[in-house]
């Protein structure tokens, strides 16, 4: 039996994760934003070892989410699954950060600094990581005009790269990231091909399986199958980049 922490798991593939890890035997301490969404989770899955609760939008809830979450701990692995998608207009955080960036890459990052590092870590990410591009002087759409897909591709990639990353610096932990499909959820919308049990199943066995297929670090998946990622994902400098970046925006450091 594993022990998995899965953020963003009030909802979508989150829950479905939770879901799928609960049935096969696993024990899962899952996340939801705020109270509400806590209290709503009583309903959505039965069998959860604990909640923690945190907005990953803002830094003072990513702390508090690595917080409460560590208390549940220790855990085997951890799923970094929270996300947001594009919008119409750029929307800035509490903090002055550009929300989608805030979501879709600090919080993975920061909590996989304040947390203790487990044996396997999962970064979702997304097929549009393939058109992000890499631009490490303004992650934070400052000075560019504003682009809602282009922002979400750009935070796919970068989730791909902080994986490759993590994977570097701790060998003895597998990191990978996963596109999960185009799934059928609020953020994948009406038009979505996949259904939610495919979107959660590559992460599931990633995450908790003895499969040979699993016992790797630093690669990129889809449904289990191993894939290349867009050639910028590989290249260390970005890698660094991302993570000093990262690093003076929230104040906190990977550790040695």
């Amino acid at each position: 039996m594993a022990h998995v922490f899965v953020t963003g798991s009030s909802d979508g593939i989150g829950l479905e994760t939770a879901r799928q890890l609960i049935r096969a035997g696993h024990r899962v301490t899952v996340h939801a934003r705020n109270a509400e969404r806590a209290n709503g989770l009583a309903g959505r899955v039965d069998g959860a070892h604990a909640i923690a609760v945190g907005d990953l939008s803002v830094l003072s809830g990513i702390r508090q989410v690595a917080e409460t979450a560590a208390q549940s701990g220790p855990y085997d692995a951890v799923i970094h699954n929270a996300g947001v998608g594009g919008g119409p207009a750029r929307t800035a955080t509490e903090d002055g950060f550009e929300r989608i960036f805030a979501v879709n890459v600090l919080a993975p990052y920061l909590l996989t600094a304040l947390m203790p590092v487990p044996a396997r870590l999962v970064y979702l990410s997304s097929g549009l990581e393939s058109a992000g591009r890499v631009n490490l002087d303004d992650l934070n759409w400052e000075t560019r005009p504003w682009n809602g897909m282009q922002a979400y591709s750009d935070s796919k990639l970068y989730d791909v790269l902080l994986a490759f990353a993590v994977a570097r610096r701790y060998p003895a932990t597998r990191a990978n990231a996963v596109d999960p499909g185009w799934i059928k959820t609020k953020l994948g919308g009406a038009g979505a091909t996949d259904e939610l049990p495919v979107g959660a199943a590559t992460q599931v066995w990633l995450a908790a399986s003895d499969d040979p297929g699993t016992q790797v670090t630093g690669r990129y998946f889809k449904w289990r199958e191993e894939l290349r990622a867009n050639p910028q994902a590989y290249d260390a400098g970005r890698q660094e980049g991302l993570l000093a970046a990262c690093a003076k925006l929230t104040g906190t450091a990977l550790p040695a």
